[in-house]
């Protein structure tokens, strides 16, 4: 029978059978799917849509002693793309690339030059709300990822020391380099359902939790930090010198309270950061230390018991002939006794005071302070400085030893040594982090008797009044003991006749010694370059807040009469 044959009737329940049955196998398979291959199908739905993404982890905390944030992390957006699905979207670009700050012309040139990629970053590290209103665009292939970008509040005055992390968050210099593996945060990763957009829409599993990097607690007060600093920039500017660094030491624990240089910049700005601006040159950059290590030659002379402070030295005519050498003196102080060549600086006086023992004994006090080496702080990029063995040392370098020529230290070293005379003759261990208990005993050693470094104290005092050359290093109220230093700089292999380095260490209150402080300002040029006029100021100024932030009795309550200042001590705000 053909179709025409067939009734109208049968025809129409054919095609109504066809439907039914078509209808009921559909019905069929879709109860086998949900109820015998639910797993199987949700699986596949996960390959599609489920990924794994990381979770970040935010850097540790740099804080000072107090407490006080030095460097942060604070959480931030990068923006990136899929190329390939950006580039089919280009009447939509003159919206993105205007929030990104971008040229136009610059994000199509970078989309082209990758369009081969799966992955690339179109602008990192936006305010979170700034990335928001780029994906509020919803523009097929962008998307963000959170990070965190580092910060430092007390910008220049503490760049030197903190250093600064890359864009990935890692340390690159200073302490951030240093203490990298402790203060970097371990990243966590879950489970997540993204949408065809690739957004997350659903969170799943947390499969590792992020562990946030390990604050560290340093021994730097950022009051102090800025006191120095503030100092330090205003003698560099006034004196139009070249660089200058900055030390301040706690007697009683070794522990570093500011270290600051010039010049610096801005580590929050990231554009500004240059090699010659965060060198840490308290730490990199090592000088001959000139008259501030004549102290040590005369507690030496002391101990030997040829030397009181009162015995008589013949400096006349001014100078001293060292075999076919000349050592000079700027004036001819004729007959002086010991201190005052402390308090005059007499380079003759002190050479003839260390050619009177083996020159052993001062190559092996130099050794015992710590200079050659490095001083143990553990700051990447210090330099030990030079301290040549003894058997190298003619007469003449004995003598150019003993007030500070042919050798070489940095800032940190010296501030060393001059804890040694605060802390009668004890060498105690430095640390830039901050010490919840005293220094273990064992791990300090006595360099000189402290009889003789009480003497030497008394004529470092001496120095820093009208009878000496550290005057301007005075702080009302309190006694200071210090020794200035003024060095030929070497140039081409020979000192120059007219560039110099200015130094000052010394100690307050000098009647019992709290904290130590050395300066170097390299290279002055506006006419002035004795290191009682160009240091000796920066720790002057620098003292007189710090001891009144740290709430340190005074000592020397007549000068402060005669001064007409007597200000009044405060607990530390």
């Amino acid at each position: 029978m053909t179709r025409a044959q067939l009734p109208l009737a049968a025809r129409h329940r054919l095609v109504v059978g066809l439907l039914l049955a078509g209808a009921g196998g559909m019905i069929a398979r879709a109860a086998y799917l949900q109820l015998v291959h639910n797993d199987f199908l949700q699986e596949q739905g996960r390959e599609r849509f489920l990924r794994v993404v990381e979770v970040p982890a935010h850097r540790g905390m740099i804080l000072d002693r107090s407490g006080e944030p030095l460097a942060v992390s604070s959480p931030v957006d990068s923006v990136w793309a899929q190329p390939q699905q950006l580039l089919q979207q280009r009447e939509r670009w003159p919206a993105l690339a205007r929030l990104l700050g971008l040229p136009a012309g610059e994000l199509e040139q970078k989309l082209a030059e990758n369009e081969d990629r799966q992955f690339l970053y179109l602008r990192r590290h936006l305010a979170p709300g700034l990335a928001q209103q780029i994906l509020a665009l919803k523009i097929p292939g962008v998307y963000s990822k959170r990070e965190y970008r580092r910060y430092y509040p007390d910008a220049e005055v503490t760049s030197h020391l903190l250093g600064f992390t890359d864009v990935d968050d890692a340390g690159q210099e200073g302490l951030e380099k240093t203490l990298d593996a402790r203060l970097r945060g371990i990243p966590g990763s879950k489970r997540v359902i993204q949408d065809r957009m690739g957004q997350v829409v659903e969170d799943v599993e947390n499969i590792r939790a992020p562990q946030p990097g390990k604050p560290v607690v340093l021994s730097i007060d950022r009051r102090l930090q800025y006191l120095a600093y503030r100092a330090l920039k205003t003698a560099v500017m006034e004196n139009r010198a070249s660089a200058g660094s900055a030390v301040i030491a706690d007697v009683r624990t070794g522990e570093i309270l500011a270290m600051v240089d010039q010049p610096a910049t801005n580590p929050n700005n990231r554009r500004s950061l240059r090699g010659e601006l965060l060198r840490n040159r308290a730490i990199t950059d090592v000088y001959e230390p000139g008259s501030t290590l004549k102290p040590f030659t005369v507690a030496l002379g002391l101990e030997s018991g040829k030397w009181g402070p009162h015995t008589l030295i013949n400096t006349a005519p001014g100078t001293l002939k060292v075999g076919r050498y000349l050592v000079r003196d700027t004036h001819n102080y004729k007959t002086i006794d010991v201190t005052r060549v402390i308090s005059k600086s007499s380079n003759v006086g002190t050479s003839i005071i260390a050619l009177s023992m083996p020159a052993e004994r001062l190559w092996q006090l130099y050794k015992n302070i710590g200079f050659g080496v490095q001083s143990g702080i553990g700051l990447i990029g210090e330099q030990p400085g030079v301290l040549h063995h003894f058997n190298r040392w003619s007469d003449i370098g004995l003598a150019n030893h003993s007030f500070g020529y042919g050798l070489s230290v940095n800032m940190v070293q010296l501030a060393q040594a001059y804890i040694v005379l605060a802390a009668d003759g004890v060498r105690r261990p430095l640390t830039i982090l901050k010490r919840e208990q005293p220094p273990d005993p064992s791990e300090e050693r006595r360099l000189l008797s402290a009889r003789a470094v009480r003497q030497v104290r008394a004529m470092l005092e001496e120095a820093v009044s009208k009878e000496g050359t550290g005057l301007k290093a005075s702080v009302p109220g309190y006694q200071v003991a210090g020794k200035t230093g003024t060095v030929h700089k070497i140039v081409n292999g020979r000192y120059a006749g007219d560039r110099y380095f200015s130094l000052f260490a010394g100690m307050v209150p000098a009647s019992a010694p709290r904290l130590v402080m050395a300066i170097i300002i390299d290279e002055p040029k506006s006419g002035a370059y004795y290191g009682g006029t160009v240091a000796a100021p920066v720790f002057g100024k620098t003292m007189g807040g710090v001891l009144r932030i740290m709430n340190i009795t005074p000592d020397d309550m007549p000068s402060m009469k005669i001064a007409g200042t007597v200000p009044a001590v405060s607990a530390a705000p």
